[in-house]
């Protein structure tokens, strides 16, 4: 059978994250290859009573289509969501989506004609380069350094390319870097959006988990505009599994992602939608967020300070003030996928960083994640790490 697919479909490659997960479902393998949450503090007892409320007093309304702009109560519980932000919003400027990952594609899919240009962080999140790539652009990787995106170097490639569509950034404990704009940059950002008048795709799934420091503003406060979309989700500070996230947006921009998603899935699930909102009028997210964070908190010191005890000088990497990731930077002549296959055998896995870059190159760079494992298999896995990258230096010193 030879069927003809479309030319699209020549972009869209697997994702190395979603293809390292099957391996990881071995229970000898030690991952911190995933994004994944600590599945021990989903409010499992928590969330099994709010689904018996919803069902006993709303259940024809929980298992009915509903509007594709999402449920009510739950818009404006997220309103309030984005106040933590520091961004002012109403229920009317939110689109509940099926996590924040379809608010990607529908970006793209409502921006990019072929060959046009989105430009992006360098590293950026492997998830949304491949949503964007069905669309057929061309990446410019902005260079960055421990404050975000440079903005020199942005203000330079935005001088000299007139098909940028829109920028995409996380500047909140960024995938896969972990670091976290300067409030300077943020409101640059801005000003250079408006003088090219280009759209900023905000990805906000880490901003609510800071364990230390003070809580920066979303780029969409400082937006005088409306050219900035912000993404947020449920994911990450509550249950994956839902699959819920929401876009906001001014009312021009938020009625295409409406069309977008009628076009698409018709609207995100009403029950999940109706079980987040009665979890958040009935407990206390916030307190569920403070246990997350102390959790996280705890892990990350603890897989830093293994890495500093165990990893050789050369080995640099990031001391994240929250989120789930810290980003490894090997000496240049190593390979971190030739690395991730001796960790492998050593039943540890974790994302080299060579995905995260649309135009290739830094094959020295890796992502770990310290938030999904527990302490014991945190101090293990990155024991055997340090054991891989020492094995991999000798054999290069060699050669």
């Amino acid at each position: 059978m030879s069927l003809r697919y479309a030319k699209r479909m020549d972009n869209i490659k697997a994702s190395e994250i979603r293809e390292l997960l099957k391996l990881t479902q071995k229970p000898e393998i030690i991952s911190f290859a995933g994004g994944l949450p600590a599945p021990e503090l989903f409010p499992v007892e928590e969330l099994e009573k709010v689904s018996s409320k919803v069902l006993e007093e709303q259940g024809t309304t929980a298992l009915q289509y509903g509007p594709t702009e999402g449920y009510e109560p739950l818009r404006v519980e997220i309103t309030k969501r984005m106040e933590k932000v520091g961004v002012e919003c109403k229920p009317e400027d939110i689109l509940v989506t099926s996590g924040s990952q379809q608010g990607l594609d529908f970006s793209g899919k409502i921006f990019l004609n072929p060959g046009d240009i989105v430009l992006c962080e360098s590293p950026s999140y492997l998830g949304a380069i491949n949503a964007f790539k069905a669309y057929e652009p061309e990446f410019i990787g902005v260079p960055t350094d421990e404050n975000g995106m440079i903005m020199e170097e942005l203000e330079d490639i935005l001088k000299n390319n007139d098909r940028v569509r829109f920028i995409y950034v996380i500047p909140d404990f960024q995938n896969p870097s972990g670091r976290t704009w300067s409030i300077e940059r943020r409101k640059r950002l801005i000003e250079l959006a408006n003088e090219y008048n280009v759209a900023i795709i905000e990805d906000n799934p880490y901003g609510e988990l800071r364990f230390e420091g003070e809580y920066y503003p979303a780029i969409k406060h400082y937006d005088t505009e409306g050219r900035v979309i912000f993404l947020g989700t449920f994911s990450k500070i509550f249950c994956p599994g839902l699959r819920l996230g929401w876009v906001c947006a001014e009312e021009e921009v938020l009625n295409k992602f409406v069309l977008a998603k009628q076009g698409s899935d018709l609207q995100s699930s009403t029950i999940s939608q109706m079980q987040v909102a009665k979890f958040l009028e009935e407990y206390d997210i916030e307190a569920h967020i403070e246990k997350l964070k102390k959790v996280y908190k705890k892990r990350r010191d603890l897989m830093i300070n293994t890495m500093k005890e165990e990893f050789p000088e050369e080995i640099k990497f990031t001391n994240p003030e929250g989120g789930l990731f810290t980003w490894v930077v090997l000496p240049e002549y190593m390979n971190a996928r030739d690395l991730a296959v001796k960790a492998i055998e050593k039943n540890v896995a974790f994302v080299p960083g060579g995905s995260f870059f649309p135009n290739g190159g830094n094959e020295n760079t890796l992502r770990l994640n310290y938030s999904s494992m527990d302490d014991e298999k945190i101090v293990i896995g990155i024991k055997r790490l340090a054991e891989a990258i020492k094995s991999m230096m000798k054999e290069s010193q060699k050669a």
